[in-house]
């Protein structure tokens, strides 16, 4: 059973490429081990086999297989199947594809079948082998959560989280804990972002009123400050996971659902051209596809407004940020797919994505200087629930020291990491064993919304801060920390982005900011 190596585990071990499914035997060299059963898929390096014990996984290197399924393990070419949301499968996957197979030498060609599917063939430049075959189904954001259920795709491409029911039905299919760590991972950013046509003279509009404005309740621009006009409405289409990332992210928390009267659009690219069109429309586009489309800013109410810009999407400081995700099953992938996923983290990565016109990783700097809007709002700001001398102490610790984008803030209601934070962490912690920052001083900051004593604010603001610090420094296991200088500061509500009338003013105001000197 010592050559047999394997690993009987059931599906919590990761895998993948689909194949037709047929009866195979594998055999131990000297006959003692037999195990019988349907090939589920062969990686390259282990087989799955779905048994009469259960789902197997086997180590190839210590048996024979004889049956018509068996693959040739002299020519094995990588299948992957990647399905889901087609946002994600017309530019950014294709591009990294590209970037991944250009570091690498690797030869690519592209075999169309139709519009929402097509294969990528990665082969040896040298040899013209096949290596691996990307093929991708591109449809929506719950059909790519269908097909892993139904064994039909090895990851999703999804513009929204998972939801509780599909991580559930995932879970009793055997794909593991969906929303467990290394489930899941933010390939790239975007933002829901409201786009008028240009020369609209309504300039800003609150997150309370856009959502009142797509639940219908809201139907004339007089009552944004603009001409007594009806307003039309343009959205992207249903069940889409951009419309459901609206849905969630923007009318939910207000407890509203989408008017009727909106008109839904299959292509982004319609929609913004439906809005430029109509000098009395909006529309919610996605940050990398506004176009010339005008957009609109959001206000938060009693603070500035901010502008869905790169930074400010990265930080989260604009708050209908939109992760674009990947979902990987809890079974082995082929070493070709588990190499590319490596590769879309790193830093060449970053640079396509940003080249492909959405929102990379890659941390930056940005000086006191460049932030200075915010600091005059903090200063109008205060006196009224804060001393203006917890101002001045924010500008005398870190007047000095530049903000990474890199932020953290919290899930609506829990102390749990945001989908963008947990990816922050991870890459935080990537850059501390890499020893980026070392000979630095980097400070994790931490504020509050202002509800409650500004005493008891800044001290739930530094637990807050020394909570992120424990994790990413738990993450961060090479790390030599001897090398730079980590302290944490907290400093409650004294650094408001929004006010705290709404329940979304209160959450933008909850972070963990990181500062470097």
């Amino acid at each position: 059973m010592t050559i047999l190596r394997a690993a009987c585990i059931a599906a919590l071990s990761i895998f993948g490429t689909s194949v037709s499914a047929q009866d195979i035997t594998l055999t131990s060299p000297d006959g003692a081990v037999e195990i019988s059963g349907t090939l589920l898929g062969f990686d390259g390096e282990f087989y799955r086999v779905e048994t009469v014990y259960g789902e197997l996984t086997v180590d190839g290197s210590g048996v024979t297989c004889d049956g018509p399924a068996c693959p040739n393990l002299t020519d094995f070419v990588a299948e992957i199947t990647i399905a889901g949301a087609a946002g994600m499968a017309e530019i950014l996957m294709p591009a990294l594809l590209d970037g991944f197979a250009l570091r690498n030498g690797y030869s690519v060609a592209r075999e169309i079948e139709d519009t929402a599917n097509f294969t990528y063939v990665l082969g040896d430049a040298q040899t013209s082998t096949d290596l691996a075959r990307f093929t991708f189904s591109a449809s929506t954001t719950d059909e790519g959560f269908a097909d892993l259920l139904a064994d039909e795709a090895d990851i999703v491409m999804s513009l929204r989280e998972i939801r509780e029911d599909e991580a559930q039905r995932g879970f009793e299919a055997g794909l593991g804990n969906m929303r467990g760590k290394n489930r899941s991972r933010v390939l790239a950013l975007n933002a829901l972002v409201p786009v008028v046509a240009p020369g609209n003279p309504v300039d800003r509009v609150t997150a309370s009123e856009l959502a009142r404005v797509f639940a219908g309740e809201i139907d004339n621009w007089q009552a944004l400050g603009g001409p007594d006009a009806p307003i039309t409405l343009h959205a992207p289409q249903q069940n889409s996971g951009l419309l459901q990332a609206i849905e969630d992210r923007l009318l939910a928390p207000s407890g509203k659902e989408i008017s009727e009267t909106t008109q839904f659009h299959t292509q982004m690219a319609a929609l913004v051209s439906a809005v430029q069109r109509d000098p009395f429309a909006i529309g919610i586009a996605t940050y990398a596809s506004s176009g010339s489309a005008m957009r609109m800013p959001l206000a938060g109410g009693c603070g500035f407004a901010v502008h869905a810009t790169r930074r400010g999407i990265k930080t989260e400081d604009y708050p209908l940020t939109a992760p674009m995700f990947l979902y990987l099953p809890a079974r082995r992938l082929p070493k070709m797919a588990r190499d590319f996923l490596t590769y879309t983290r790193g830093p060449a990565a970053q640079i396509v994505i940003r080249r492909a016109g959405f929102v990379d990783q890659s941390p930056e700097e940005i000086s006191i200087a460049l932030q200075g809007e915010r600091f005059a709002n903090a200063i109008a700001q205060a006196e009224k629930s804060v001393p203006l001398a917890d101002v001045q102490a924010i500008v005398n610790r870190l007047g000095n020291h530049d903000r990474l984008t890199t932020t953290f803030r919290f899930r609506p209601g829990v102390s749990a990491l945001d989908p963008q934070s947990q990816s922050n962490a991870q890459q935080l912690a990537r850059a501390l064993e890499l020893g980026t920052y070392d000979g630095r001083e980097l400070v994790f900051v931490g504020f509050s919304d202002g509800e409650g004593s500004a005493d008891a604010n800044r001290s739930i603001a530094l637990r807050r801060a020394e909570s992120v610090r424990n994790a990413v420094l738990s993450a961060a296991e090479t790390a030599d920390l001897s090398k730079l200088e980590i302290a944490v500061e907290g400093y409650g509500e004294a650094l408001p982005m929004a006010c705290d009338e709404s329940a979304w003013g209160r959450q933008v105001n909850r972070r963990v900011e990181v500062w470097l000197r």
